[in-house]
């Protein structure tokens, strides 16, 4: 249960703080330079991308389809982490870590994963 809650609150913290109240620069900056997104459009995306990532971390901490949240919580990240190197590089003080702690997360969420099924991990 710890560790539901250890992803769960990632992304409660990448979504509402990160991203809704207060927001970070650097995030507004990442989103700012996807392409043919307008500049009036990024706080808009950035309130709904945070939404949708307190969204997953409610459904990681339900428990529910544990699986299917992996999978859609890997396919996020991995989307996050390639638009931000692809967009935002700039913006990215350190990709080298951002890659690294992201790597460690997912395999969180696998283990999150594993251990909702009964599996012992070994």
């Amino acid at each position: 249960m710890l560790a539901r809650w250890a992803v769960a609150l990632v992304w409660f913290y990448e979504g509402l703080w990160c991203k809704v109240w207060p927001g970070r620069d650097d995030q507004r900056a990442i989103v700012g330079d996807v392409p043919h997104l307008p500049a009036w459009a990024v706080t808009t995306a950035l309130i709904i991308i945070g939404i949708a990532e307190a969204a997953i971390g409610l459904w990681a901490l339900s428990g529910l389809w544990a699986r299917a949240a992996a999978v859609v919580q890997t396919a996020l990240v991995g989307v996050f982490n390639a638009g931000g190197l692809l967009f935002g590089l700039d913006h990215i003080a350190e990709p080298g870590r951002m890659l690294t702690q992201n790597l460690a997360f997912v395999a969180l969420v696998w283990l999150v994963e594993r251990t909702s099924h009964g599996v012992p991990v070994r």
